[in-house]
């Protein structure tokens, strides 16, 4: 697919009217999508054809002060993953406590069920066991 002749320009004035503050085809966010949005032309415009100018608007938008959205995401995305990550070492640790307590259990039930047994075997003659 060939590139519209005038799809530079049209990138370049999408970029500074999102920079500016005043997107007219997108909803302003300071990503890649809103910049092809508001430029109309396809993402991969700028991710293929127009890498040059996809990496100088995220350079302004970062001399601006300004994180990109799609950062800013990823960032959110990894704090919450982080946060699971540290729930679930927590949860594993008390299943972990839980499981050894219950073999213990199950091997002290065991021992007195054989001791029971080995009782019953030793009785006297004149008790029997009801099944």
């Amino acid at each position: 697919m060939t590139p519209a002749p005038d799809e530079r320009t049209r990138i370049k004035a999408a970029m500074e009217r999102i920079l500016g503050g005043t997107p007219e085809n997108s909803n302003g966010a300071l990503t890649v999508v809103a910049l092809a949005t508001e430029a109309r032309v396809p993402r991969n415009a700028l991710t293929q054809r127009h890498v040059d100018l996809k990496n100088d608007f995220y350079e302004r938008v970062r001399a601006r002060g300004g994180i990109p959205d799609s950062e800013q995401r990823l960032r959110r995305e990894i704090a919450r993953l982080k946060r699971l990550r540290k729930d679930d070492a927590k949860e594993i640790r008390q299943l972990t406590e839980d499981n050894e307590a219950l073999i213990g259990a199950l091997n002290i039930s065991q021992l007195q069920n054989e001791q029971l047994r080995q009782m019953l075997a030793e009785a006297p003659r004149n008790v029997r066991a009801l099944n």
